[in-house]
């Protein structure tokens, strides 16, 4: 595969709009892939152009090694993405993915490339405020620890997790996804601010990322639209698409009127 067409095997696009009035690029968790976001697309406006983000490691890019770092994989992304900066677009992470999706907005305007109308976090933590020491990071853990911290996190097929051949494949990936969140810093003593509008989401039980972490992105934020909690842990959406699809609408429309087409 050239490395043309591997940047372009990472945006994935379940229903292709050719003139969107938006396009949303969803990034998905530590460990994840596109999957995360199968069901959203048909919930969003027509307008939209829906495209899910897939990393290096997985799915059509399986036979590529992981990324293992924040810049690293977020410039993977922007030269993916690139060609399709023609309309007005915006960013939407979860955990690992809200991470790549504010790195992904400050190389953008590192390039002086067209930046996000919108910018939504997700479950994961500020880089504004110290971390609170965690203990070790996971992806340095032995793998029995390894596995019993990711039963208890949520996210992943039990199969994965308890099936040693199938961890066996997995655990690999899952430990470069983990090293991108535990190594990254920001680039100066003080994080880069966030200057596009921004909104904030998580799960009330999130015993990942605690609501109040959460909201610690607000201290960086320019413009900071909303900041909603949902019933539920870290991976507050199963089961609530329908809820947090229109939440994000609602924010987009109230960031860039107008592009809500349905």
């Amino acid at each position: 595969m050239t490395e043309l067409a591997t940047t372009a095997a990472s945006v994935i696009r379940p229903r292709p709009v050719d003139d969107p009035e938006l396009r949303l690029f969803l990034l998905h968790h530590a460990g994840g892939s596109h999957l995360a976001y199968r069901d959203w697309a048909p919930r969003f406006p027509a307008s939209w152009d829906i495209c899910l983000l897939e990393a290096p490691g997985r799915g059509s890019l399986s036979q590529l090694p992981a990324h293992v770092t924040a810049p690293g994989l977020s410039a993977h992304f922007l030269d993916a993405v690139a060609p399709r900066l023609d309309v007005p677009f915006a960013l939407f992470g979860h955990s690992m993915g809200a991470l790549i999706a504010y790195e992904m907005t400050q190389q953008l305007a590192e390039r002086f490339l067209p930046e996000p109308a919108w910018l939504g976090i997700s479950s994961c933590e500020a880089p504004f405020e110290p971390a609170a020491d965690a203990g070790p990071p996971l992806y340095t853990l032995p793998s029995p620890q390894l596995r019993n911290a990711l039963a208890a996190m949520g996210g992943l097929p039990p199969t994965i997790i308890e099936d040693d051949d199938i961890w066996q494949l997995y655990e690999p990936r899952l430990r470069a996804d983990f090293q991108v969140v535990g190594e990254w810093r920001p680039r100066r003593a003080g994080a880069d601010r966030i200057a596009v509008p921004c909104s904030l989401f998580g799960g009330e039980d999130d015993a990942v990322v605690a609501p109040g972490h959460l909201m610690e992105w607000a201290a960086g934020a320019d413009q900071l639209i909303g900041q909603h909690l949902f019933a539920g842990a870290h991976f507050y959406f199963d089961g609530l698409a329908d809820e947090v699809v229109a939440q994000i609408v609602e924010e987009i429309d109230t960031a860039l009127p107008g592009t809500a087409s349905w």
